[in-house]
């Protein structure tokens, strides 16, 4: 019974370390995408929308919203950025 419920406890505490990994993962994903903002380093979102999506994965297995929601805010912010300059600008 005492076992069960420490891996109970060890499951919880996981899954909210794995919410900070993904929030932290969009937050690394956001500050590397401000330089792709300028004209002709726009490619480098074909690095970052990936890794963005690499994030809100990490995030879905987590108990927690927040962490998966901005790593799909940013990846949907770098897509905008592709398509808005033709997936190469």
């Amino acid at each position: 019974m005492a076992g069960t419920l420490a891996l109970t406890r060890r499951k919880g505490h996981l899954t909210a370390m794995l919410n900070i990994l993904s929030a932290l993962i969009g937050l690394v994903t956001l500050i590397l995408m401000i330089p792709a903002v300028l004209p002709l380093l726009g490619a480098l979102n074909w690095i970052l929308v990936p890794m963005a999506l690499v994030g809100a994965f990490i995030g879905m297995l987590s108990s927690k919203n927040g962490g998966r929601n901005f790593c799909l805010i940013v990846a949907a912010f770098g897509a905008l950025r592709l398509f808005m300059g033709g997936g190469l600008l």
